[in-house]
């Protein structure tokens, strides 16, 4: 599929613009399941600077979407009409300052980790076992292995769709279980957290401790795309999947993990309606089995071919 080109509008509407516009580009390599169509227009911010003058001149009507790293992402096969944004090197910088970390929104969460660990700054080793940017963990207060954003957190600085700046305290976050209450249409661009006191060989063991269990129970060199549902209240959604007999189940070439239920891989050839077919259908049986509606948990974004 192919979309119309208003890269030249865009640069029209944002003079001094020096980020990269591309049009019709290719997403199915930004994303973990490898699959999907193009975004109409792939928009490479060169900092927070150019990001709003960017957002301050895109017309209102031309829809703009945010991606990290992909991890948590399911790009649909017709592809993604208006701007996807993608904050590159510009927005991965990573600086310790006393037990506080200030990351770029695009830095992935295993390098602030790694980075708190050997400054000796305690509190962040979750951030090891969750695949992606430090941008998806304040969109949706990441988590893993007993710790969560909203726990490190300090404050963030995000844009919103009309160019303007600001920042956010941890009270302005609105977080809750995989949620955060900041309006949707502002682009996160940086993060301070705040750790304590630690030995970087203790926490550096802890992070070790992580990355064996995630590859024990997760499969975490395939192309999937993370835990794909969120936990019900009091209950654990590779259980439901499990009891509902989906271990294992194919359709076309996506597969539900037979390692940990609550993955979805895409296999080499797969589309991504295979992958979100079978989400659904492992949704319509869990809801059968157990009663329970499964939320997802993987965003999924574009048009159907």
């Amino acid at each position: 599929m192919s979309f119309p080109d208003i890269t030249a509008t865009l640069h029209a509407a944002a003079p001094g613009l020096r980020g990269s516009l591309e049009a019709n580009a290719p997403l199915a390599g930004l994303s973990w399941f490898r699959t999907g169509g193009p975004a109409q227009t792939l928009f490479q911010p060169a900092d927070e600077d150019d990001l709003a003058i960017f957002l301050r001149g895109c017309p209102s009507d031309v829809p703009i979407l945010v991606v990290g790293l992909g991890s948590n992402l399911l790009v649909r096969d017709g592809g993604v009409p208006g701007v996807v944004v993608r904050l590159g090197k510009g927005f991965q910088a990573i600086a310790v300052d006393g037990l506080r970390i200030r990351a770029g929104a695009g830095a992935a969460d295993v390098k602030v980790a790694r980075v708190a660990a050997e400054a000796g700054v305690a509190g962040l080793s979750f951030l090891r076992g969750i695949p992606g940017a430090i941008g998806g963990a304040l969109r949706m207060n990441g988590g893993a292995y007993g710790g969560e954003t909203k726990d490190v957190l300090v404050s963030c600085r995000g844009v919103s769709r009309d160019g303007t700046v600001r920042a956010y305290a941890l009270a302005d976050m609105g977080f809750t279980y995989r949620h955060c209450g900041v309006a949707e249409d502002v682009i996160f661009t940086e993060a301070t957290f705040e750790g304590r006191p630690g030995d970087p060989a203790a926490i550096l063991a802890e992070m070790n401790d992580i990355t064996q269990a995630r590859q024990a129970s997760q499969p975490v060199n395939t192309r999937t795309g993370g835990s794909t549902f969120k936990n019900p209240p009091g209950l654990k959604a590779w259980e439901l999947v499990d009891k509902a007999g989906c271990r294992g189940l194919r359709m076309g070439g996506a597969q539900v993990s037979e390692l940990h239920t609550n993955f979805l891989i895409a296999q080499p050839g797969a589309t991504a309606a295979e992958v979100e077919g079978l989400g659904e259908e492992v949704r319509r049986r869990v809801r059968e089995t157990s009663g329970v509606e499964l939320e997802w948990e993987i965003k999924r974004v574009g048009l159907q071919a």
